[in-house]
């Protein structure tokens, strides 16, 4: 394809060439031993990391005062920073053994990780499986964990899609008898998120589709075509529900006395978080909204208490970890696909469209500059799924990039 060799030449082009992180000496050889990978991203590692242990000192300061209240009086001071501490242990190993399966296999076993996502995601409405919290079955109880499908189908979807698109794009069909599968699955997603109902993760999930769609070569017309389509059934969602028209109306009036002490609720003390952060913050443990004022405080509003605690320096810290993170993995993901490897590049561009979509929208709700949508911050906010299933994808993106440098030394990914 013409438009895939002047990628690949323009992507490998010693202006690139210069502009790339540079390539260490990864490759190790022994008598009686086979070569073995010894070069990694080591930023994106400890990026990860960082934002990880960030989130442990952040979650134990937003849920420390959760016990005071009678919904949490059995719990003690310790209950979710315990269970996140279990969670990233978890999710850490878990991406230890997922970055040693080659990128080949998940390419194999892509559709069978999206079927059974779907599985799952129809497990969890049927009563008696699925748990119910706040008036929405989202989660199944592991013990350990809650697992939250929804999550898997994330992972699901930018494997499936990237294997999906290069297939077809291997087959040269044209537009709607190559998208209309893709276009039955999201819509199957669709109804089953919100039956939970989770409409955020299927925002999210329509984004990671919808960009694979477009970085895999869809024409520009029929791109927009699906969008507004898309686009569409979003405004009809919103609507035919009361529920959710109510919160557009809170968003955009917060301090409407009509709202304020209702939808509203969780915005306006998000934005007084944020306005007591000022620059530099309270100090590491000094936020008063966390002290049962704003709900959710160490899940979906965790960017409000760093604000508070740690002032605009903390946000701007936090805003730039996740856009260094989603570039990294968009430019892992050219470098791949400039090495011939379409499905991995498709992939871990997909994951960087998940991490940095969904990273936005929490932020963009935090900051009330969009609707109130139940969805955490990556790698941050307390749940297990969620941080697990972040790991075990960022883990495939670090083999991408450990394959795509041994290719670049002449190796076999």
């Amino acid at each position: 394809m013409k438009w895939f060799d002047a990628l690949k030449q323009r992507l490998l082009s010693p202006k690139e060439e210069d502009a790339s992180v540079p390539v260490r000496d990864w490759v190790s050889t022994s008598a009686g031993r086979p070569t073995q990978l010894q070069g990694f991203d080591t930023t994106l590692v400890w990026v990860v990391i960082a934002l990880m242990a960030w989130s442990l000192l952040m979650v134990y300061s937003a849920s420390i005062a959760l016990p005071d209240s009678p919904r949490f009086a059995k719990y003690q001071p310790t209950h979710f920073l315990t269970r996140h501490c279990i969670a990233i242990g978890v999710a850490v190993v878990a991406a230890l053994v997922t970055v040693q399966v080659p990128v080949q296999t998940w390419e194999r076993v892509a559709p069978w990780v999206f079927v059974t996502a779907l599985v799952l995601l129809v497990a969890v409405l049927v009563p008696g499986v699925g748990k119910v919290v706040n008036g929405a079955r989202r989660w199944i109880p592991l013990g350990v964990m809650n697992f939250q499908p929804s999550e898997l189908a994330k992972f699901g979807i930018a494997l499936y899609a990237a294997n999906y698109m290069m297939r077809r794009m291997e087959a040269r069909e044209n537009f709607v008898r190559a998208v209309r599968p893709m276009a039955i699955a999201l819509a199957f997603i669709g109804l089953l998120l919100l039956a939970e109902p989770d409409m955020g993760a299927f925002i999210v999930i329509a984004a990671i589709a919808m960009g694979i769609l477009f970085l895999g070569g869809v024409n520009g017309r029929m791109f927009l075509l699906s969008v507004a389509i898309l686009l569409g059934a979003f405004v009809l969602m919103i609507s035919f529900s009361e529920f959710r028209r109510e919160r557009i109306f809170a968003y955009l009036n917060p301090w409407d006395e009509k709202y304020a002490a209702g939808k509203a609720y969780q915005l306006t003390h998000s934005l007084i978080a944020f306005g007591r952060g000022e620059w530099f913050g309270q100090g590491l443990g000094s936020s008063v909204e966390k002290l049962h004022y704003l709900p959710e405080a160490h899940t979906d509003f965790l960017l409000a208490v760093i604000g508070e605690e740690l002032g605009l320096v903390g946000v701007v810290v936090a805003i730039g970890a996740f856009f260094w993170l989603t570039r990294r993995c968009f430019l892992i993901g050219r470098q791949a696909i400039a090495l011939d490897r379409v499905f991995a590049g498709l992939y871990a561009q997909g994951i960087g469209i998940w991490i940095g979509g969904q990273a936005f929208i929490n932020m963009g709700v935090n900051l009330g500059a969009l609707p109130t949508k139940g969805l955490t911050l990556p790698l941050m906010s307390f749940g297990g799924s969620a941080v697990l299933m972040n790991c075990i994808a960022l883990a495939v993106v670090l083999r991408i990039d450990l394959e795509n440098r041994q290719l670049m030394r002449g190796g076999r990914a």
